[in-house]
């Protein structure tokens, strides 16, 4: 079994990316034959970020990566970018990719509703998507609900592809985690970067704790009683406790003397606690910034060679002679 994902660069890493993406990777690189996981530099520049913001956090990403768990040993860390191939097999994709699948796209649909100025990027990341996933034979790809029509998406392109030339291409499967809650930000609504309401991994204990006593609370006086399961602070917090923790903090909800104060030191304190070690991780990484650019290197250099393989016979299926 062949996992393949990555994460945008697009900002900084929080507790949403972390337990709805990062720590499936780190599972799945314990369990699965073979992880490719890749920071999709590529994937921004629909968006025309500033050189010097992308450059960062696409090394930020990496070591936020590392930090977090994961292991070269055991999965292939690169970057998209290092892997040109990709590039050449979104062209080739594009030919056998209708019009009305990337119309149906919803990013493209929800910056049309929004008015946005769509660029060429935008309309055909599907299939720079689908190449991501096709260039490395996928069997699995681990997304978010939000994320499953991309997969079927590529799923599309290349039943299309085999269809006409034979099983070239592997057809992926999304894996998406049927129990995993949405991931509430400091407004309730789903952690997001767009939505400006995440806590972030990597930042100071002080910055930190002032997201988390910004998270939205009702206004229960703090002479009654709170309810647990209707609080954005305990939906956090059950995240990162035992079950034992978390029956012990409803019974204190009950309590008419702990207010919704009260229940965001708590989280702060078990967050702050949890993410210390790869805190410390991380800085240590930072210093040797050498040694983090080898583990792109050598990943891009194994991630090339899978992908030189499928569009060396992408370009066979289709008539192009390679000399």
């Amino acid at each position: 079994m062949r996992v393949v994902s990555g994460v945008k660069p697009s900002g900084k890493m929080h507790i949403g990316n972390y337990l709805g993406a990062v720590k499936r990777f780190i599972e799945f690189q314990n369990r699965a034959e073979e992880s490719f996981i890749f920071v999709a530099n590529y994937h921004v520049l629909n968006t025309c970020p500033d050189p010097s913001d992308l450059r960062e956090s696409t090394m930020g990403i990496l070591l936020d990566y590392l930090a977090l768990g994961l292991d070269p040993e055991k999965a292939t860390l690169f970057l998209q970018s290092s892997v040109p191939e990709v590039t050449e097999l979104t062209f080739l994709l594009s030919n056998y990719t209708p019009m009305g699948l990337l119309e149906r796209a919803h990013a493209y649909k929800d910056a049309i509703s929004r008015g946005k100025n769509i660029n060429h990027g935008l309309f055909t990341y599907p299939v720079l998507m689908a190449a991501d996933i096709l260039a490395y034979h996928a069997n699995i790809v681990p997304v978010g609900k939000d994320q499953k029509q991309h997969i079927e998406i590529t799923r599309d392109i290349a039943l299309r592809f085999n269809n006409r030339y034979g099983e070239v291409l592997t057809i992926p499967e999304p894996f998406i985690e049927k129990d995993m809650a949405v991931i509430p930000g400091m407004d309730g609504r789903k952690m997001s970067k767009s939505y400006g309401n995440t806590i972030e991994i990597f930042n100071s204990p002080g910055r930190m704790k002032k997201q988390i006593m910004n998270i939205v609370t009702d206004s229960t006086p703090m002479e009654e009683p709170l309810d647990a399961d209707s609080c954005n602070v305990f939906a956090l917090y059950r995240f990162f406790a035992t079950p034992e923790e978390c029956e012990e903090m409803k019974e204190k909800y009950a309590s008419p003397s702990f207010g919704y104060g009260h229940a965001k030191l708590a989280l702060f304190e078990k967050i702050d606690a949890y993410f210390a070690p790869f805190r410390e991780k991380r800085e240590a990484l930072a210093r040797d910034e050498e040694m983090v650019r080898e583990i792109l290197r050598l990943g891009g250099e194994k991630a090339r060679q899978e992908a030189q393989k499928t569009v060396s016979d992408v370009r066979k299926a289709v008539g192009i002679i390679e000399i």
